[in-house]
């Protein structure tokens, strides 16, 4: 059971333990991935093909090459910026400004996972 008040919602966000801070960390599929496996949004991973929603950096695609749970961030390859010594440096990027256009199903659970949602979806709606 959670409480409705904001300020309590606010400290259980910034006082999680990084193993709910991953789920937590759940990003939105894109329409056709969405579609697929009947669901909105699924926990990032490294591998993930994600698009950038917000920002400088909006349009932009490319492949998750780190989560940062710790401050809610992660790291899109080729998106990086030129520090003060002249090297290149990623850009972190809050989870909520991505989308996720193609998903990394290398883990077997994972796999197993989403499938069991299409399966889920197909059998309540036929119902």
């Amino acid at each position: 059971m959670s409480s409705k008040k904001p300020s309590k919602q606010r400290k259980r966000f910034f006082n999680a333990p990084l193993h709910r801070r991953g789920k937590i960390m759940s990003v939105h599929l894109s329409p056709e991935l969405r579609e697929k496996y009947g669901v909105r949004s699924v926990p990032i991973r490294v591998g993930d093909k994600v698009k950038i929603l917000r920002g400088d950096n909006k349009g932009i695609e490319g492949k998750v090459t780190r989560v940062d749970r710790k401050n809610y961030r992660v790291y899109v390859e080729n998106v990086v910026r030129e520090n003060a010594r002249g090297e290149k440096v990623p850009i972190p990027i809050h989870y909520s400004n991505v989308m996720i256009v193609e998903l990394d199903l290398s883990d077997e659970w994972r796999r197993r996972k989403l499938e069991s949602r299409v399966v889920e979806a197909e059998g309540g709606s036929s119902g």
